[in-house]
């Protein structure tokens, strides 16, 4: 009977050594586990910080070197439209859009080729396209709008313009056809635009 009570005695006495042993263990491992835990939040602050370091020196440069607005099928005659570009090709976007207002105030004529009444100013021939104007006007602002998101300094660049004709599709029942252009505008560096000279 002794025997066995000693018996049952080691064995609680080792199951507590070993209850022991594993908490222990246990402890290590959770504290081993935090200091890891901990290493990885601190790697992932300074990978933000870095990132957010990385945007702010990104940012300080221009996202594109050229902003370029592309009107598809414009509802406007396409001689017209040759005339406007000629008139606003090589300006800065600013002296454009306020030449294009003089225009649509009728206060200033735009050069034309054929036969067209002459105009007060430094030209013979002249019109006063204000479709074409007005159309091109919200084109040019889209420019600006598009080369300020770009970060482009606008003092550096100067307006290419360019039209095309486009599809001419018929009115109801074939009576007549659709005016339709193409208009590209462009933003040039002043130094590309002296070589095109």
């Amino acid at each position: 009977m002794v025997d066995g009570e000693n018996d049952k005695d080691n064995k609680m006495e080792e199951k507590k050594i070993d209850d022991k042993i594993v908490e222990e263990v246990k402890g290590k491992v959770a504290e081993a586990a935090n200091k890891e835990l901990d290493k990885i939040s601190k790697e992932k602050k300074d990978d933000k910080k870095d990132a957010k370091k990385g945007d702010k020196v990104k940012s300080s440069k221009p996202k594109r070197n050229e902003a370029v607005v592309n009107g598809r099928d414009v509802g406007i005659s396409t001689k017209h439209a040759v005339a406007v570009c000629d008139f606003i090709r090589g300006k800065n976007v600013d002296d454009a859009l306020k030449d294009l207002d003089e225009v649509s105030k009728m206060k200033r004529a735009i050069k034309m080729k054929g036969e067209i009444p002459h105009r007060k100013g430094k030209m013979m021939s002249g019109r006063y396209p204000l479709n074409a104007v007005k159309e091109i006007t919200r084109l040019v602002k889209g420019l600006k709008a598009n080369a300020l998101n770009h970060e482009l300094e606008l003092e550096k660049f100067r307006l290419f313009c360019m039209a095309n004709v486009a599809a001419r599709p018929q009115r109801r029942f074939g009576s007549r056809r659709f005016k339709r252009s193409h208009v590209q505008l462009k933003l040039v560096p002043i130094e590309k635009m002296e070589k095109g000279k």
